[in-house]
Order: structure tokens, then sequence, then C-alpha cells
């Protein structure tokens, strides 16, 4: 179902794009830019606090705002404890969120949610209230969400949506807007280089956007497949099952990262696991898919109605592409020793903040290109 040629014709491309993915992606360092115009406009540069907080709570409603509370954890646990709040309730749309019996005045919430409109969030900024526990939220303008923030003296950081902040978030599939963790992530690192979680100040931050244009510059669809390390990526994991491999831990969030936009955008399952370790939890389906494989010697088997056999997909993440280490070389010699292909992705050398971006960018390119050049033929 995959045509690989659609890759090669940009405008044929475009027109296969009906969900406007590509726009998305290539747009995310502008989309950065507003994000951060929108912060300083609602005052974040000019918070003053009086040191950081106890613990960080977060409270993340919908899949790229998960994405963006995993990767806070990994850039700010090291000055004080991050912790995700996990949802409970039957349907995504119906989660709650509880505090943690020991959460109070010393305690920072940060809620994040490109609609704004959850019933769970507002419910918990009522708890936060209750228990003296300061609350922030990235939301859109004049959501539920914000007005409830702002009733209880918090921060409410807008969400820069693409259609507008005039616009209901509501009557947008969320699923169609690709740059919609950058919009939730900026406003939320520029407050946590605000209360000290860590260090994102402002010319950082738009290094982040330049970087971002940097990636969309090589990986977009005027740029042939040979020499786009988007579209390559992409045309080797149609039709296989990714096992994306991580070393460190911003390349375990891209990975976690990746898995979730291909399930949800591309409607490809992913499997992620953390090098070393990843050797061995994924070594027996690397074994299994190797002894699954069709016998060419077998003369009498059905070639005509046998079903492919599983065809698996190494995708390896990693944070510097000048430092190796010997998790990566071992991962490419048991790639080898399975016969299973592998891909790597890279970041060029730069700061936290760069690599991390650089690593979910590609992923995120990559993931359209093999939606929209697999949506062509359906």
């Amino acid at each position: 179902m995959f045509d690989e040629s659609l890759l090669e014709d940009p405008e044929a491309l475009a027109r296969a794009d009906s969900r406007g993915l590509l726009l998305g992606v290539a747009a995310a360092g502008a989309r950065v830019r507003t994000a951060l115009r929108l912060a300083e406009e609602a005052g974040v540069t000019a918070l003053r606090p009086d040191g950081r907080p106890r613990t960080v709570l977060l409270a993340a409603s919908g899949p790229d705002a998960a994405a963006v509370a995993d990767l806070l954890v990994a850039l700010g646990s090291a000055t004080c404890p991050v912790e995700v709040l996990p949802p409970t309730g039957p349907t995504p749309q119906q989660s709650r969120w509880t505090l943690p019996g020991w959460a109070g005045p010393l305690d920072l919430l940060l809620l994040i949610t490109p609609q704004g409109s959850e019933q769970g969030l507002t419910d918990l900024v009522e708890q936060a209230y209750r228990r003296g526990c300061t609350a922030a939220a990235v939301t859109p303008v004049k959501a539920p969400l914000a007005e409830a923030v702002e009733q209880v003296h918090g921060m409410a950081l807008p969400f820069a949506a693409p259609f507008g902040n005039g616009a209901d978030p509501a009557d947008e599939d969320p699923a169609n807007d690709a740059g919609a963790f950058w919009a939730l992530l900026a406003p939320l690192l520029a407050l946590a280089d605000r209360i000290g979680l860590l260090s994102a100040p402002t010319q950082a931050l738009y290094g982040v956007a330049d970087r971002l244009d940097e990636v969309a510059a090589r990986c977009g669809p005027a740029i042939a497949t040979y020499t786009n390390p988007a579209k390559t990526l992409a045309a080797e994991l149609a039709d296989a099952l990714p096992l994306l491999w991580s070393q460190g831990r911003l390349s375990a969030t891209a990975a976690r990262r990746f898995a979730t936009v291909l399930g949800t955008r591309a409607g490809q399952p992913a499997l992620t696991a953390e090098l070393p370790a990843a050797l061995t939890v994924h070594g027996p389906l690397q074994a299994s898919a190797l002894a699954l494989a069709a016998d060419p010697e077998d003369f009498f088997r059905d070639r005509v109605e046998e079903p492919g056999g599983l065809r698996l997909r190494i995708v390896l993440l990693q944070e510097n592409s000048e430092q190796p280490g010997a998790a990566t070389l071992a991962a490419r010699e048991q790639a080898y020793a399975h016969d299973t292909p592998l891909s790597e992705i890279a970041a060029a050398p730069g700061g936290p903040l760069d690599t991390a971006a650089e690593l979910i960018a590609l992923a995120d390119f990559a993931t359209v290109y093999l939606t929209v050049a697999s949506a062509e033929r359906t």
C-alpha cells in the first residue's frame, strides 16, 4: 500500500496530503516562535519565583501532551523531582487525575492540553486549590481550563493553535495538527526556565526553532529521497514492524514519541526499548522472525497464497553521532547476526534541547511521509 514513487513528486505529495500534515511538520519552527511570543505576552518572562518547587506534577491530556510531559521529565528530573500523574477512566476523553496525598503548597502542578475542555483537568485544578498547590497550564485561550486556572490565580499560557486562537479547538481533529507538540512544548520550556527546573533561556528556545527549520530544509518534500533522511526512513519502514532502540534519556523520549505518532498518525505499530536492555528484550523477536521466514529451498510451499513473513526493522536513535558508544556497536552486531535491517537516526552536535528537537522532528517527518504515501492508494 506504500507508494514510494510518490515521494519523488512534490506536487503529488501535496495533493495526497489532504490533512495538511506536511505543512504542519514543516512549520514547526514558526509554531515555536509563535508560542514563545504568546507566552511572553502572557507574562512568563516577567515571573520572579522565590526558588523552585519541591516537586513538579504533570497532567497531560492527549498523545502530544503526554509526549511533552515525557520530554520535560527527561530534561528536568536532574534538578528536582518531576512526576507525571497517570490518568484513569474508561476512555481518554473521560480521564480523571488525582493529586498524590503529599502534594501541597511547595509543589507546582502543570497541566498540558491542546483542547482545554477536559472536565478531569478542570477538577484537578480545584484539587490543587484545596491543597494550596500552585497551578499553571498550557491550554487554548478562553478554554474552560484556562478560566479555571486564572480563577485560582495560576498562569494560563496560550496554546498556539494552527487555526488561530479565536477558533474553537473542539472543532478540529487533534490528529491533523502535526505541530501541536511544539506549540505545547515551547511555552512549557519557557516556564520551566523561569522556575529553575531547567536551563532554557529565550535565546536557546529560539535556537530550537532554528534547528527545526534546518530539519525542515533537509527533509522537505522537494528534497529527493536519496538525500532526504526522512523520506528514506519512511520507505524503509513501509510494511515493517519498527523496533525503536535508543541510548540516552533524550533519545528514549524521542523513540516513545516516534512510536506514538506512528500508531496514531500512520496506523503502524512499533516497539520501543532502551539499550543495552533492547538487545535482550527484542532478541527473541529477532530470532523468531528469522526462524519463521519461509525456507527458499522448500519447493512445495505455496508461493501464491502464502502471506508475507514478519519484517522487522531496527531504528537506532542516537543523541550524539560522533560518540556512538559500546551499546550502539553491540546493537549493530546483533542486527547483523539476526539479519535484521538497521536504520540510524543521529542528531548533530548541540545542547539537549537541540538534540531532542532534531530527533523528534526527523521522526515526525518520516511518519508524515509514511502516512501520506500510504493513504494515496487506499
